[in-house]
């Protein structure tokens, strides 16, 4: 499937009957099994719904940080990235991919 993200935003929990997604790299998860973490009051609720790249990598839960952006990111800050996105894809089923608004 294809999202494009104001599409992907309506994943985010607020709506029980619809499964939780996280996207890292453009590549979108369900992580609807980890709801605790994902859905409204989890710790990582910031990124449900949304492109978490940029904040994955700087190891941040800032609203600013939360953005496919990987613009000015340290070598280590992409690895970080990379090992988050190898978690994801042990974990979590691949549902889509994040394309831009037509």
């Amino acid at each position: 499937m294809e999202f494009t993200p104001s599409e992907l935003i309506q994943f985010n929990g607020a709506d029980p009957s619809k499964p939780i997604y996280v996207s890292i790299k453009g590549r979108v998860f369900d992580v609807t099994a980890g709801k605790s973490f994902y859905g409204p009051g989890g710790a990582y609720a910031v990124f449900a719904g949304k492109d978490a790249s940029r904040a994955l990598a700087k190891m941040s839960k800032n609203d600013e940080d939360v953005s496919p952006s990987l613009d000015g990111l340290s070598d280590k800050e992409i690895g970080v990235l990379d090992d988050w996105e190898k978690k994801f894809e042990a974990k979590y089923p691949v549902v889509g991919r994040v394309v831009a608004s037509s």
